[in-house]
């Protein structure tokens, strides 16, 4: 296994007030751009193989922004479908569900085209992901570059270390911040997170 780079989208106006944000599309703030751009010079000290992006125009902007032109648009790299509480804050959520945490008891159902998914089904999309990153990275000498969104990436990072969906919890990973995950004597190891080029 080679290393994998995952870059979090720069801050948007729903990130910033702390609404989840799964299947909206909204924009980058222009500090969310700001955020996207003083990560190009950590991207560009690797080698890039191969990059996938999330359809979602945060990401994809946030990937022009540091200069990968040619990543692979790619659906399962989506953030957290959250169903019923699109839009809506983790304080509002405990107003209703005092003990409510994200990562153990899911989300409620929402609308048809946004039902919501269960850890377990991001789960099971980080690892279909992780699949297609392991076909790149066998085919490629350089890192595979993920640029998509924070909960999804934390679950995808909890399962590329072999823990359960949940314990994607332990990740915390701002916006416009970059994390590696790399090998030791043959296994999976966090090898930098959260890292952000100084203001």
């Amino acid at each position: 296994m080679g290393d994998l780079l995952l870059v979090r989208h720069g801050e948007t106006e729903w990130s910033r007030s702390g609404r989840h944000t799964g299947r909206t599309d909204v924009p980058l703030t222009e500090h969310g751009r700001e955020e996207a751009r003083r990560l190009a010079p950590l991207v560009r000290s690797h080698r890039i193989g191969a990059a996938f992006v999330s359809p979602l125009q945060r990401a994809r902007e946030t990937a022009a922004l540091i200069g990968v032109r040619d990543a692979r648009v790619d659906a399962d790299l989506c953030e957290w479908d959250y169903g019923g509480y699109e839009g809506v804050t983790t304080v509002e959520i405990q107003r209703e569900r005092p003990d409510w945490f994200l990562f153990t008891d899911g989300v409620a159902p929402g609308p048809p085209d946004h039902p919501g998914e269960s850890p377990e089904q991001v789960g099971a999309r980080a690892d279909r992901m992780l699949g297609k990153v392991d076909a790149a990275l066998a085919n490629t000498e350089g890192v595979v570059l993920l640029i998509a969104h924070g909960h999804f990436l934390r679950v995808l990072t909890a399962r590329r270390l072999g823990l359960p969906p949940q314990h994607g919890a332990l990740f915390q990973l701002a916006t416009g911040a970059l994390g590696r995950l790399g090998t030791e004597h043959g296994r999976p190891v966090v090898a930098g997170w959260n890292v952000r080029m100084p203001e």
